[in-house]
């Protein structure tokens, strides 16, 4: 399964951040990404940095004969045609689409081990390494894919979010 996390939290060139999400979905499409499962949007607090707007997030499962690589430059791509500006980590975006997990492939980072990225472009790394802090990403994964299990530490969406359950930063507020 291919797992691509999708979240706004300002208006651009394709309109609010529900709008860039949608439109987002259409993008996706005409680049060689066939969606089969999409979540429904959910609002959500911050992460990271706590002073800027909520963020409207979700997820979608998709099919695709290309390589990791490949995936994540389209979707890079796409976040530039969305007028997406790279400025500061966690800071306010148009649209960011994370390539979460790719048919349980595990990649590490450059330095040859699993680690948190420490900038914004240190390369690809599967499965994504925020996903087990992160409620805004593990609920519409648990929506899409409850079945699916993170290929290290072998637990659900749904197991992650538990540990979760408390937290502040990141947490669904409610669906969109």
């Amino acid at each position: 399964m291919i797992l691509l996390g999708f979240g706004s939290n300002l208006a651009g060139p394709w309109g609010s951040p529900a709008e860039t999400l949608e439109r987002a979905i259409d993008e996706i499409e005409t680049c060689g990404l066939h969606v089969v499962a999409r979540s429904a949007w959910y609002l959500s607090a911050p992460f990271g940095r706590t002073d800027q707007p909520a963020f409207v997030n979700g997820a979608l499962a998709v099919e695709t004969h290309i390589s990791p690589p490949a995936v994540l430059a389209r979707c890079h791509q796409v976040e530039r045609n969305a007028g997406r500006l790279r400025r500061s980590r966690w800071g306010p975006r148009v649209l960011d689409i994370d390539l979460l997990a790719y048919h349980g492939r595990v990649i590490p980072d450059r330095r040859g081990r699993r680690a948190r990225n420490q900038g914004l472009h240190t390369g690809l790394v599967l499965p994504h390494p925020g996903i087990a802090e992160r409620p805004f990403v593990l609920e519409p994964i648990c929506e899409i894919a409850p079945a699916w299990r993170h290929p290290v530490s072998h637990l659900t969406a749904a197991q992650m979010l538990e540990k979760l359950r408390g937290q502040q930063q990141g947490v669904v507020l409610s669906k969109a």
